[in-house]
């Protein structure tokens, strides 16, 4: 069996700390190695515990989540760290990816998001709340333009087109899996066909890559259902 993931939380409000906790380790099945609400111990605690990854509040009581990573980074630690709030403002979304936050949640996502999510980032994923991504879209703009786009698609098989669809909604293995009516393992290789072909890193690349084509197409490449064609 693998290793369980080893998490630190930095939330200067102890019950949104101990819901959190409570979270990961009975429902994520993942370690709490540490939790603080004190920015002056997150870089001592990050060197002795070494997490997998650390989420940061975006509001702290005497700083803020990126000033504090910024700050984190200065001294020389690496740990990859998740800015987590309840701003949905695409102002604050940016200025967290500009910090280099490895992804920007939302504390009123549904709990099973949040645990895949956190999974996802401490593996090494950029990760997103569903509710933002359209913003994110908005806020990128270096991505391949139209015409590459559509040699990209074109390369997808039709149940490729259905999985990136759902994986454009946000929408976890488990659950697509269950909408199609095929296994978690299955869902699994097309995911990564769709990565290869579409040379995307994250799936959060690709519900940007998904949302960025239909709106270049007008929609014209999607069919009443809203799948990519």
């Amino acid at each position: 069996m693998s290793m369980s993931i080893r998490v630190m939380l930095v939330d200067d409000h102890a019950l949104c700390r101990s819901g959190l906790t409570e979270l990961l380790i009975h429902r994520g099945n993942m370690q709490v190695v540490g939790a603080t609400g004190n920015p002056d111990l997150v870089v001592p605690m990050l060197r002795e515990h070494q997490p997998d990854l650390a989420v940061f509040d975006l509001r702290l009581a005497n700083t803020d989540g990126l000033s504090l990573l910024r700050h984190v980074r200065s001294q020389g630690c690496e740990t990859p760290v998740v800015i987590l709030t309840m701003s949905d403002s695409d102002a604050d979304l940016s200025a967290a990816l500009r910090a280099g936050a490895r992804g920007y949640l939302l504390k009123d996502m549904e709990p099973e998001e949040m645990i895949d999510a956190i999974g996802r980032a401490a593996r090494g994923e950029m990760v997103v709340a569903s509710a933002m991504t359209l913003k994110l879209a908005q806020l990128l703009q270096s991505g391949p333009k139209v015409s590459v786009r559509g040699d990209l698609v074109a390369q997808l098989t039709d149940r490729e087109r259905e999985v990136l669809n759902h994986v454009a909604h946000g929408q976890s293995n488990k659950v697509i899996a269950k909408a199609l009516d095929i296994s978690h393992n299955t869902v699994k290789l097309h995911v990564h066909h769709i990565m290869d072909k579409l040379k995307l890193r994250s799936r959060v690349e690709a519900a940007v890559f998904a949302f960025e084509f239909r709106s270049e197409t007008g929609g014209n490449k999607t069919g009443s259902d809203g799948v990519i064609k």
